[in-house]
């Protein structure tokens, strides 16, 4: 009975925020026909107004984010080209991060930096964990194994301690500067305001949420190669 209490807490604090974050974002992602623009056309807006013309908006089938190398605001279909608080909101966020960098945050610096980095750890993390069974084999020494796991744990590890660490960076893009933006200039009704805010505050978890669900993956991964 108490491992599955424990498996079933270990599955909500897996599943429960990325389950938040999509409630969050379909929620508010009805169609409004009165707000005056699209995400897209909001974040072209915001962009201009914040004299970063040099910053693109794209579409993008990957998922809303920032692309600091590329100095590209990409939103998924739905967002661009929806008209709803969930469209605006998450537009105003990226666009908060555009403004970070053009502010030359540090942190901001520092995340794009290890984020650079996660997909090569990622790769050689997967590396070491397929190899060890063989390195046991062929050696007989268990402990030499086991040792690769470690490194392994630890460096699938670094993508959930990099996004934990800049979480402060997501709650500034929505808190610091996004909503500020939407609720201070006039560009939402301030009954949409608290549907704008959980729709914020889901965007600076997302990450954290899909680090979460990698988690469970290379958990997953885990007992098969055992």
């Amino acid at each position: 009975m108490l491992y599955a209490l424990i498996a079933v807490a270990v599955l909500l604090l897996i599943f429960g925020p990325q389950a938040w974050v999509r409630n969050q974002m379909s929620r508010h992602a009805t169609p409004r026909p009165d707000l005056p623009g699209t995400g897209g056309e909001l974040a072209r807006h915001l962009l201009d107004r914040f004299q970063l013309g040099a910053v693109a908006v794209e579409v993008t089938p990957a998922g809303d984010h920032y692309d600091p190398d590329a100095r590209t605001v990409r939103l998924s279909a739905e967002n661009h080209d929806g008209r709803s608080i969930t469209a605006v909101a998450v537009a105003a966020h990226e666009v908060a991060h555009a403004i970070q960098h053009a502010q030359g945050s540090t942190l901001f610096a520092l995340r794009t930096t290890l984020a650079r980095f996660l997909g090569v750890f990622d790769k050689i993390a997967m590396a070491v964990l397929l190899t060890a069974p063989i390195v046991m084999a062929i050696t007989h020494v268990p402990a030499i194994g086991l040792m690769q796991f470690g490194i392994a744990i630890a460096m699938l590890g670094v993508g959930l301690v990099v996004h934990l660490l800049t979480l402060p960076l997501e709650l500034d893009a929505s808190f610091g500067k996004a909503l500020p933006i939407l609720t201070g200039d006039g560009y939402l009704d301030p009954r949409d305001v608290p549907a704008a805010r959980g729709v914020l505050r889901a965007a600076a978890f997302t990450y954290v949420a899909g680090a979460l669900i990698g988690l469970l993956n290379f958990l997953r991964f885990l007992r098969i190669i055992r």
